[in-house]
C-alpha cells in the first residue's frame, strides 16, 4: 500500500462526511405522480370490473374465497349482490350474512352451505377475524388443500335450526366464500395491527382486492360513476336533478357528514320532493 495511506484505506474526514451528507440532502426528491380525474375514473372502474370477475370465480367454484376491501357506502355490496342475484334469483344457492356472527353460528352456516355451487357472503362481519375459533374454521374452508375439512370439537352438540338434526363434529366443505369488508388489510398489516397475522393468513388463502378508494377525489369520482350508471334515475330523478345532486356534493364536500352513495340518495329524495327549496333542506340535514 502506498506510503501515508492507512491500512483501512483513505480516511473519511469530518469535512468529507459532512460534504457527502450535504450532497445527499440536496438530492431532489422523486416527483409525486398526480392522477387526473380521468385516470382515477379508469382505475376505480377497473377495480370494480375485476371485483365482478372475482365474484364470477366464486360462483363457478374456481375461487374458494374472495376478499373485497374498500370504504363503506360506495357500491361494494351492490356489485356483489347484483352478480349473485342474476346467477341465483331465487336465493337458493347463496346467503348474505351481515353483522356479528359467533363461532357456533358460523359452523352451522358453513355446514348449510357446504355443497358445491353454494356461495356464502359475509358483509361487514369483521368480528370473525378476531375470534380464534372462527378464524380457524375460515382457514380450513378457504384453504388450498384438496380436501377442506372444518371441525368444531365442543362438548355439547350443535343442531341445524331448519331440520333440528344434530350436526357432525366435522365435515368437508365444497362451497365458496366472499368477504366484504371496510378494513384495509394491507394497511393494517403494514401498521402491525393485532389483527395483522389473521389478515395475512386469510390473504394467502383468498383472492384479495383493494378497491383503492382513499382520497376525497376518489370518493367523488366513484359517486359520479354510480350516479351516471343510473343510481338516482331509478328513483325517478331527471337529468337536471341528478346534475344538481352531483354539484351539491362537490360544492359541499368538506362539510358533508358522510361522503358516500347514501348521502347522494338522501339529497336526491329531498331534491325530488322539494324542487324549489331542496338546497336549504339538504344543507341543514346532511352538512355539519
Amino acid at each position: 500500500m502506498p506510503r501515508g495511506v492507512p491500512n483501512a484505506g483513505f480516511r473519511k474526514t469530518k469535512n468529507f462526511v459532512a460534504n457527502q451528507t450535504a450532497v445527499k440532502a440536496q438530492a431532489p426528491a422523486a416527483p409525486v405522480k398526480v392522477e387526473t380525474v380521468e385516470e382515477i375514473d379508469a382505475r376505480i372502474n377497473e377495480r370494480f370490473e375485476v371485483t365482478g370477475d372475482l365474484v364470477d370465480m366464486a360462483i363457478q367454484g374456481t375461487s374458494r374465497a374472495v376478499i373485497i376491501s374498500g370504504p363503506g357506502g360506495l357500491g361494494k355490496s351492490y356489485t356483489v349482490e347484483e352478480k349473485l342475484a342474476n346467477w341465483d334469483p331465487k336465493g337458493l344457492r347463496h346467503t348474505i350474512i351481515r353483522g356479528k356472527i359467533l363461532a357456533p353460528d358460523l359452523y352451522i352456516m358453513l355446514h348449510k352451505h357446504s355443497d358445491k355451487n353454494q356461495v356464502l357472503v359475509f358483509d361487514d362481519a369483521d368480528n370473525i377475524f378476531w375470534d380464534d375459533v372462527s378464524l380457524n374454521m375460515l382457514k380450513a374452508v378457504c384453504d388450498t388443500t384438496k380436501k377442506r375439512v372444518v371441525s368444531y370439537m365442543t362438548q355439547g352438540n350443535l343442531y341445524d335450526d331448519d331440520t333440528a338434526t344434530k350436526l357432525p363434529k366435522q365435515f368437508e366443505f365444497h362451497g365458496s366464500i366472499i368477504f366484504i369488508t371496510n378494513q384495509d388489510f394491507d394497511e393494517l398489516i403494514t401498521r402491525g395491527s393485532k389483527l395483522a397475522p389473521h389478515l395475512q393468513a386469510m390473504m394467502t388463502r383468498a383472492q384479495y382486492i383493494d378497491l383503492a378508494i382513499k382520497t376525497r377525489q376518489d370518493y367523488l369520482v366513484r359517486i359520479r360513476q354510480v350516479i351516471k350508471m343510473g343510481l338516482l334515475k331509478q328513483d325517478g330523478l331527471d337529468d337536471l336533478g341528478q346534475a344538481d345532486v352531483v354539484n351539491f356534493i362537490e360544492t359541499n364536500q368538506e362539510t358533508l357528514r358522510d361522503l358516500s352513495l347514501r348521502v347522494a340518495i338522501k339529497i336526491a329524495a329531498i331534491r325530488k320532493t322539494h324542487p324549489t327549496k331542496w338546497e336549504r333542506i339538504a344543507r341543514v340535514t346532511v352538512c355539519k
